[in-house]
Parts: C-alpha cells; structure tokens; sequence
C-alpha cells in the first residue's frame, strides 16, 4: 500500500529521469584488457520503463560518466534524452524540464549518490535505491525496497503507473488480477 502522499505526488509525474551507474546497474564496472566497457542492466527495469512511455511518461537519463554502453542501452530502450558526463546536474536537469516545458512537480528521480542530491532536492517526487549511500536516502521521499540494478527502476515505472491509475489496464493486458 503507497502511503497518500507519496501517491499525490506521482500522480501528476509526466517525466522519470534517472541515474545510470548504481540505478540501471547495481554499479559495477567491468573492463576488459581492451579497455571497453561492461555494464549489467536488468531486464525487468527495461520493461518497466518501456510500460511507463507506453503511458505517455518521458524517461530521461542523467549520469556523470560518459560511456558507449548507455548510449546502446538507451537507443534499446528508445530512451531519446541523454545526458551523459554531467557534473552539475542540477542544471542539465533544468534544461531538461525546459526543453519539455514542465513544471518541477512533473518530474522524478531516482538516485544513489551524493552529486544526485541538488536533483533529489528539485524534483516534485524524489526517490533514492534501496543501496544508495544514507545521504542520499535521508534526502528523499521514498527508499526503494530493491537494490540499483536489481529492480529499483521497475518498482518506481510500477508506482508511478499504480498512482496514475493505470494499474487495471496493465492487468488487463497482461491478464493478471492480483498484485503483489
């Protein structure tokens, strides 16, 4: 059960913009010998995003490392705004919500660590990953029960859409009555 006023602010969420190392991945980052990149993604978040724009809501990603691996991961997903190598993110996030004309309570974010708190602080809805340093988790408005890169993403594309009341759609389309 989602207490009320975590549901309020979800409800009117029209953009999810989120971290990517320690949030789409559990933040591991594998080398080769070649020097390229190996990050692991989980699938169900990559589902959960691709409900959410199903339902009309924007994904952004915001992260502070550059890497090939996103972009790919990105074009996967149809992820259209990246933002990659961002020190302040803060700013970037502004122009994001310019760019997309929407007002601070419009907008989400999921985050890890410290150079994501002046987003947590912005957004209208503010979540942190169940493995996030305490900063971060003291900063937001809601503790994801699952680790980054183990479903963190999933479980807010999930409620966000359960706010929204979208949650008797889904069911329906994917034929399944109970949810746990």
């Amino acid at each position: 059960m989602m207490k009320k006023n975590i549901k309020e602010k979800l409800k009117g969420i029209k953009l999810l913009i989120l971290d990517v190392d320690g949030v789409m991945t559990d933040g591991k980052i594998i080398m080769d010998d070649e020097g390229r990149e190996i990050k692991n993604f989980n699938v169900r978040d990559g589902h959960g995003i691709k409900v959410l724009q199903r339902y009309g809501i924007k994904v952004a990603l915001l992260t502070g490392r550059q890497s090939k691996v996103v972009e790919h991961r990105a074009k996967d997903l149809e992820i259209d705004d990246v933002y990659q190598k961002v020190f302040n993110k803060k700013d970037v996030y502004e122009k994001i919500l310019k760019k997309h004309k929407l007002k601070i309570t419009e907008a989400a974010f999921l985050g890890d660590d410290i150079i994501d708190i002046p987003v947590l602080k912005s957004v209208g809805f503010s979540a942190a990953v169940a493995d996030a340093v305490n900063v971060v988790k003291k900063s937001v408005d809601y503790v994801t029960k699952n680790r980054g890169g183990h479903g963190a993403v999933r479980e807010i594309c999930e409620m966000i859409l359960q706010a929204q009341d979208k949650w008797p759609e889904i069911a329906d389309r994917y034929e399944f009555t109970e949810y746990v």
